[in-house]
């Protein structure tokens, strides 16, 4: 018989990059009490992970929980992007309601569109909370048309129409029913919640069923997975069995060894829990997302959606440069191939398989910054290996006919640069579906591309439209190939000689295009230091020093003057590479340079 618990709820927050959503849970943790009020207390507590904080992006979905009135509120924040988009849909499965978070300026973005629409189709209930309601530029009324409008078209039924809508700023910790109330706390959001969100329901006489939807891991105690209680109670010591709705052949008997609850963003050990708690279970070796523990008399899988299907893969390579093993602490293929392994507990979106060659690694994920997400956390811990230029993966229909990876781009420009913008994507077989003007002189629109034709774009988008334009991309399924792409009209500056670059090398080599080093950095044969202005490649000798003659000529004593060299960051660097360049990534450098170093092999083709 099925009850609800009243003393619990379960909510997802979601929320564009940048709306506020991590500083509000922050908000929540510290009015519930979670924190003593003498307790230092980190900006942005859920975001736990160093790129997460630069970027101020949320990757990981995070558990945490907060009491109000005696009622524990379970949140679980949701990463906004779509390259982590496999996270969200598990998470809703978690929950009974939603708070969506928008900016009182910016409005319904179309990132936010992907989580909401998941989280309308499981019918669950959305409390609007407008946030960001100090900004001096803050236009609530036109932001909740927006969010009524954003609801119609994904389909919202008239019960998730009629949704309580909240003003707040999280910054300085208070939310109101109405714009014009007095400020005072978080309570209204508070109330909200226990109004609005349901309580879960289940029947705790049940047999077991826990649905795992997230995994974390510890080096300590291994995968940990986190579900919650549907029906049933779990308990330490209870025998069960892990089965799996897509795999009807998974049954495997196990013992609880350890459970725990969350309780602000500590996991507390309990013996037992019931219906609607959500729970952290370790001890489980090869636990994994969407497994269903149950009661060993009555093996009942849940059913949960698949993980969406990785579209790019690049070569995860070990570095053979005449640098290499200079900088980093891990470089060869068992530390890589270990590393990468590893990835996969936590991460459900990626692919690692393993290649003819050992040395060599293919790596599948959801997108260039998922993708480039991995990389830069290895190299922060100290790894040093080579990628290659990401590839889009391609399927075939049953006819036999090449089908390839398409995204919806959204794109918000000033109008000046709509034309440079549509120029470029047309080339890159981008079509026009969408155009309208935006608020404050910008321009939206929506695009639809092949996968391939967004790699390397956005360093060109960002000259194009002088920092200011906002591009964001959705996955949109398979569709026919659409012809070649010419990726880069340009060619690169490739070193001829192992040295050290000097002023005077370089400054003959500047003529030729843009340069990526300055005087004193080290490079090798076959090392690309810069981007040729003409299509073809170049090598130069930027190690050259001058001629010493016995006649000074008057003008030798006039300094040199180079051009500062454009130092590419990650994102650049594998936007830049070609099809026959590796980029070099060490905890210190990033070099980019041809796959056959020696230049008459490179030019026979010869690997």
């Amino acid at each position: 018989m099925n009850t609800k618990r009243e003393d619990i709820r379960n909510i997802a927050i979601i929320a564009h990059v940048d709306h506020g959503k991590t500083t509000l849970v922050d908000e929540l943790l510290k009015q519930s009490g979670v924190f003593r009020a003498n307790q230092e207390v980190a900006e942005r507590v859920m975001d736990s992970n160093d790129i997460e904080r630069e970027r101020g992006i949320t990757i990981l979905s995070k558990n945490t929980a907060v009491f109000y009135k005696n009622t524990k509120i379970n949140i679980i924040d949701t990463p906004g992007h779509a390259d982590f988009g496999g996270e969200v849909e598990r998470v809703l499965k978690m929950v009974n309601g939603v708070i969506l978070v928008v900016d009182a300026f910016e409005g319904a973005m179309p990132q936010t569109k992907f989580v909401l629409k998941k989280a309308l189709a499981l019918k669950l209930p959305v409390i609007v909370c407008i946030n960001k309601i100090d900004r001096p530029e803050a236009r609530p009324d036109g932001v909740i048309d927006e969010v009524l409008e954003l609801l119609i078209d994904l389909g919202a039924s008239d019960d998730q129409l009629d949704c309580p809508f909240i003003y707040a700023s999280a910054r300085d910790g208070y939310a109101t029913y109405n714009e014009d109330d007095e400020p005072k706390d978080m309570t209204p959001l508070f109330e909200t919640i226990l109004d609005y969100i349901p309580a879960p329901e289940g029947d705790p006489d049940a047999g077991t069923q826990v649905l795992i939807s997230t995994i974390d891991y510890n080096e300590y105690v291994g995968r940990i997975g986190v579900g919650k209680v549907d029906n049933g109670t779990i308990a330490v010591n209870q025998d069960v069995i892990v089965v799996n709705h897509h795999d009807p052949d998974k049954q495997k008997k196990v013992k609880i060894s350890k459970l725990y609850e969350f309780d602000g963003l500590n996991k507390v050990e309990v013996k037992k829990a019931t219906i609607g708690s959500i729970v952290a279970i370790s001890g489980i070796a090869d636990i994994s997302i969407g497994d269903t523990i149950c009661s060993v008399d009555q093996p009942r899988p849940i059913e949960f959606q698949k993980i969406s299907e990785p579209t790019i893969a690049m070569q995860f390579i070990v570095n053979d440069s005449p640098f290499a093993g200079q900088e980093g602490k891990f470089v060869t293929s068992r530390h890589i191939r270990e590393r990468l392994f590893r990835e996969l507990n936590t991460d459900v979106s990626l692919r690692v398989e393993e290649t003819e060659n050992t040395d060599s690694f293919k790596v599948s994920g959801r997108g260039e910054l998922h993708l480039s997400v991995l990389i830069e956390n290895m190299r922060r811990e100290g790894y040093e290996f080579a990628v290659s230029k990401a590839e889009v993966l391609y399927k075939t229909d049953e006819n036999g006919k090449k089908l390839e990876p398409m995204e919806l781009a959204y794109i918000d420009v000033p109008d000046e640069f709509t034309g440079v913008v549509i120029d470029k994507l047309s080339q890159r077989k981008g079509e026009l579906r969408n155009m309208g003007m935006s608020n404050g002189g910008y321009t939206r629109m929506e695009f639809s591309i092949p996968a391939r034709g967004l790699i390397g774009y956005r360093g060109d988008f960002l000259t194009d439209t002088k920092g200011n334009g906002i591009m964001n991309t959705a996955f949109d399924g398979y569709a026919p190939y659409k012809g070649d792409i010419q990726y880069r009209n340009q060619g690169s500056l490739i070193a001829f000689e192992t040295g050290e670059a000097v002023a005077y090398g370089l400054f003959n080599a500047q003529d030729r295009g843009t340069l990526f080093i300055g005087p004193g950095e080290k490079v090798y044969a076959g090392m690309v230091v810069g981007q040729n202005a003409k299509t073809d490649d170049i090598e130069l000798n930027v190690c050259k020093t001058k001629h010493l003659t016995n006649t000074r000529s008057s003008s030798a004593d006039e300094a040199l003057k180079l051009t500062p060299p454009k130092v590419l960051s990650l994102e650049e660097a594998l936007d830049f590479i070609d099809t026959d360049e590796l980029l070099e990534v060490t905890p210190k450098s990033l070099r980019i340079r041809k796959k056959i170093l020696d230049p008459k092999m490179r030019k026979r083709g010869i690997s």
